[in-house]
């Protein structure tokens, strides 16, 4: 799970990552024409943009890719105890499909065994893009320590980190740890509990099973007509069974919004209402207050409408079907956060249980953990642990601008409108990162010992260099000015470009353990693949990484 934000005395693990690039794909335009396999709205695309795929076309792909994964572990190189289980298929418009594998080893996960594999349609030499380059032989898969041991150690990180309620929400399961180079068996324990600002804790601890020392560690919780408190008068998804409405968006995957009246765990019960009228624009601090929920659920519906009608993709995990939001979750609980394991967005209410965090950037920032989690699964620590943030900023954004919504204009400012900070400053700058006093604004060796909030700071610099350009201007009546590390002047090529080159790149050209350097990688490809290797597109993706020195 990912919270928004994290307190400046929280710091993350670094780790060390290789990435091998894919190759470069050739530009043009076409349209998609058949109702399973279009593009977003029926809208010409680029040949290297997703197309849009229908729930049983995405299914048979992957049914497809999965039949011949054994014939494609041998040809890229892999062992005869390593297999591979496909997790995410892309189709771009010219044909050209990009399945995303997870890998085993005698059995067991490999982490970090991540990869890509990209076949064009005309049937040529496909090329792979992976996690770690790396080959997994272990002399044996027998651990010379108990997972008694594992548990105890992985128990005792989490309460050096002010973890409360610790336990082990199962027991360790070995795995093959790779991300950190050369692979070695392992036991992954996940600890639950709750962390010190009342966050749920989803710890994830790696243990040698040969010596039992700390491997790695990473925190798995990544920190809504109605009248919304952010969003004003807005219409909602709603659905009537009987003679009462239900906060219950049918259009869009079966979206629903609970609330949790104060709780920490469990669904919540669903927000109903006998007029279909929500809210009242103003914030309560009732536990039933339907405001937080108005908003919670418009920024789910506007995210779900972002992806689709941008990027083509239905839905966090593109098989059509929603996640589901919480709100009024804990007492007086600063902040939001997106997890995996229930595949929901939750919302505190804020100071005085009076400023909820459900405002438009942050929902989409939530959902957009979900989508990095089905995607690149880029890891929540050290340089990908930034990527990851910046990931959710990025695409947060993104839906901001797409709801153009008056009452909460799009702006490359995080987290404005919930005054987290008391004194109506946002929580986190895009054009200057290190404004909020905490995130960095261009890369250097040690970024991936700061904590991924701020260490999410360069790539934020990144996109709004790309998008909008170096030094002063005024976008929606906000004001910016973005420096540059080696003084340049970086041209912008307009939000939309940036979105889909930083899209593209997260599903077909990230891994788990991209870092800085990997991803300045991974984006050339990606507006290769959209615009050309000679275009003005890939040119202004190179300048943007130098101008925030990755080279």
């Amino acid at each position: 799970m990912t919270p928004l934000y994290a307190r400046h005395q929280r710091t993350a693990l670094a780790i060390a990552t290789t990435v091998a690039a894919g190759a470069l794909l050739a530009t043009g335009l076409t349209t998609g024409t058949a109702a399973a396999d279009s593009a977003p709205s029926g809208k010409p695309v680029l040949a290297g943009a997703p197309v849009l795929l229908s729930a049983a076309a995405r299914t048979s792909l992957i049914q497809e890719q999965q039949a011949s994964a054994a014939e494609t572990a041998g040809e890229i190189g892999l062992g005869a105890k390593e297999k591979l289980v496909v997790k995410d298929v892309v189709k771009d418009a010219d044909g050209t499909v990009h399945t995303r594998y997870e890998r085993t080893y005698d059995g067991l996960p490999v982490l970090g065994g991540d990869l890509v594999v990209h076949e064009p349609a005309s049937g040529g030499a496909r090329s792979v893009t992976k996690a770690v380059r790396t080959a997994v032989k272990l002399s044996s898969v027998k651990p010379g320590i108990a997972a008694g041991k594992a548990e105890k150690q992985a128990l005792a990180a989490a309460k050096a980190a002010g973890s409360e309620k610790t336990e082990a929400d199962s027991a360790p399961r070995k795995v093959v740890w790779a991300a950190g180079g050369k692979p070695v068996l392992a036991y992954e324990t996940v600890v639950g509990g709750l962390q010190e600002d009342g966050t749920p804790n989803e710890l994830h601890v790696i243990t040698d099973a040969a010596t039992g020392g700390k491997l790695h560690e990473w925190q798995g919780v990544h920190t809504g007509t109605g009248k919304g408190l952010y969003s004003g008068t807005v219409t909602l998804g709603t659905y009537k069974s009987g003679t009462t409405y239900q906060l219950y968006d049918t259009a869009r995957g079966g979206h629903k919004t609970y609330s949790l009246a104060r709780g920490t765990s469990g669904t919540g019960t669903l927000f109903t209402d006998a007029d279909d009228t929500w809210g009242t624009g103003t914030a309560s601090s009732s536990s039933t207050d339907q405001t937080a929920a108005v908003d919670a659920a418009y920024g789910a519906q506007v995210t779900w409408d972002f992806y689709k009608n941008t990027f083509g993709r239905s839905g966090i995990r593109n098989d059509g079907k929603a996640a589901y939001s919480r709100v009024h979750y804990g007492n007086a609980y600063v902040n939001a956060f997106w997890s995996d394991s229930c595949f929901c967005m939750t919302y505190g209410d804020g100071s005085g249980n009076t400023h909820p965090l459900t405002s438009l950037d942050v929902a989409g920032h939530e959902m957009s953990h979900g989508v990095t989690s089905n995607t690149a699964g880029l890891n929540y620590s050290g340089e990908s642990g930034g990527l990851n943030e910046a990931t959710s900023d990025i695409f947060g954004t993104g839906a901001e601008f797409y709801a153009a919504n008056s009452s909460d204009a799009g702006d490359y400012l995080i987290g404005e409108k919930i005054n987290i900070n008391g004194d109506g400053t946002p929580l986190r700058y895009m054009d200057k990162p290190s404004k909020d006093g905490a995130s960095k604004d261009y890369w250097s060796s040690n970024l991936g010992s700061v904590d991924v909030h701020y260490s999410s700071g360069p790539a934020n610099h990144f996109f709004y260099l790309l998008a909008e350009g170096s030094g002063s201007k005024t976008v929606n009546g906000v004001s910016y000015n973005s420096p540059t590390y080696n003084g340049s002047t970086v041209t912008g090529i307009g939000r939309a470009k940036a979105l889909q080159i930083w899209y593209k790149a997260l599903t077909t050209y990230f891994t788990s353990t991209t870092n800085y350097k990997a991803a300045r990688t991974g984006t050339l490809n990606a507006a290769s693949a959209l615009y050309g290797s000679t275009s003005t597109e890939y040119k202004a993706v190179a300048a943007a990484w130098t101008a925030i020195n990755v080279s």
